[in-house]
C-alpha cells in the first residue's frame, strides 16, 4: 500500500517531465491516425521469416516436402502484409519528424509499393545468397558442406540479413533497415550499416568485430576477416558545427581483395584495387593500385628463456634489465 502512495504522488510529475521533453520519441506516439511505430520484435519477426524463406528448414522452421509450394506462398503473403504494416508505420513517422503535410493515405500506398519492390527482389536476393554460402563454403577449408555454412556461419548470417536490410535502404525505408542490421550485429558481432553496397560472392570469417561504414562500396568475391573496419577517416561538419550526412566518407573494396584480420581501412577517397591482399592489422587511409600486397613490418618479438637470456628472432639480445 505504501508503495501505492509512493507511485501516487510521483507518477504525475513524472508523466508531466516525459511529456515536456522535447524531440523524445514519445510525442511522436500520438500524431495522425494514432501514429505507432513497429516495434524491435515485430521487425525480427518478419526478418526471421524471411530468412526462413530463403534457407527452407534451416532457420527457425523445418522443410516440408514442398519447400516452395501453397504453404511456403501462404506464409510469404502473411509476412509481406505484416512488413506492409510496419513500412507504412515507418513513412508515417517520418512524416511526423519532417513535418509533413501529405495525406497518410500516400504513406499507405507507398508502403504497398515498397514491399512490391521487396518481393519481387527475392529471387534475384536468393540467386546472390546462394553465392555468398558457396565463398563461404570454398573460402573455409573447415567448412564440410553448404548446409553447415548456412546453418552455423554467423557472418553468412549477417550478410544476409544485409542483403534484405540493404534492399529496404535503397527504397528508402526509414527505421526497419538499421534495425535488421542491429539485429544481425547483435547477434554476430558483426556491424554492417544497410547503406552499404555488398558484390555477391562475399564472405566473412570468423566475423566479430567487423565493421562495414554506410558508404562502403565493396565488388565481388571479396573475403574478410575478424575485426576488420572499414571506416570514415574524419567526419566533415557544415558552418554550424553539425556532421554534414549523406557525403561520402568509407572506403571501396574492388573485385577478388582480401583482407585479413584486424586491418583498418579509412576514408571515402581510399580504393583497394583488385586482387589485393591487406595483411592482420594493417592501418591503411590512402588508396593502393591493383594486384598489390599490403603488409606491416614483420615484428621482432623479444624472448626471455628460462636461463634468463634474451633473444629476438634474429638471435640473443643484450639487456641488463628485466625488460618485462
Amino acid at each position: 500500500m505504501e508503495m501505492k502512495n509512493e507511485l501516487d504522488m510521483i507518477l504525475p510529475d513524472v508523466m508531466k517531465g516525459l511529456s515536456a521533453c522535447e524531440g523524445c520519441p514519445i510525442h511522436f506516439s500520438g500524431g495522425r491516425r494514432g501514429l505507432t511505430v513497429a516495434g524491435q520484435q515485430s521487425v525480427i519477426e518478419v526478418l526471421d521469416d524471411l530468412i526462413a524463406t530463403f534457407f527452407p528448414g534451416c532457420h527457425l522452421r523445418r522443410a516440408t516436402a514442398g519447400a516452395y509450394g501453397a504453404e511456403a506462398m501462404a506464409s510469404l503473403e502473411k509476412t509481406a502484409m505484416t512488413l506492409r504494416e510496419q513500412v507504412r508505420q515507418a513513412f508515417e513517422y517520418q512524416c511526423a519528424i519532417n513535418q509533413c503535410k501529405e495525406d497518410c493515405h500516400k504513406c499507405d500506398q507507398r508502403a504497398i509499393r515498397t514491399v512490391g519492390e521487396l518481393i519481387r527482389a527475392l529471387p534475384e536476393l536468393l540467386r546472390v545468397l546462394h553465392k555468398d554460402v558457396q565463398a563461404a563454403y570454398e573460402g573455409d577449408p573447415a567448412a564440410r558442406s553448404t548446409m553447415e555454412v548456412v546453418m552455423s556461419y554467423p557472418g553468412v548470417f549477417a550478410v544476409t540479413v544485409h542483403r534484405i536490410a540493404h534492399c529496404l535502404y535503397k527504397l528508402e525505408v526509414p527505421l526497419i533497415p538499421r534495425m535488421m542490421a542491429e539485429y544481425a550485429h547483435s547477434r554476430t558481432g558483426i556491424d554492417i550499416h544497410p547503406g552499404a553496397t555488398i558484390g555477391e560472392g562475399f564472405f566473412i570469417d570468423h566475423g566479430t568485430g567487423v565493421v562495414i561504414g554506410e558508404t562502403c562500396e565493396i565488388g565481388r568475391n571479396v573475403k574478410i576477416y575478424q575485426g576488420v573496419t572499414l571506416g570514415a577517416l574524419s567526419f566533415v561538419k557544415d558552418d554550424e558545427g553539425h556532421l554534414v550526412k549523406g557525403i561520402k566518407r568509407h572506403p571501396n573494396v574492388e573485385d577478388g581483395v582480401v583482407i585479413y584480420a584486424g586491418a583498418t581501412i579509412l576514408g571515402g577517397k581510399t580504393t583497394i584495387g583488385a586482387g589485393t591482399v591487406i595483411g592482420g592489422n594493417v592501418w591503411l587511409t590512402h588508396t593502393v593500385p591493383p594486384g598489390s600486397k599490403v603488409y606491416n613490418q614483420q615484428p621482432s618479438p623479444l624472448i626471455r628463456e628460462v636461463d634468463g637470456s634474451w633473444k629476438t628472432s634474429e638471435g640473443p639480445w643484450n639487456n641488463t634489465g628485466d625488460g618485462i
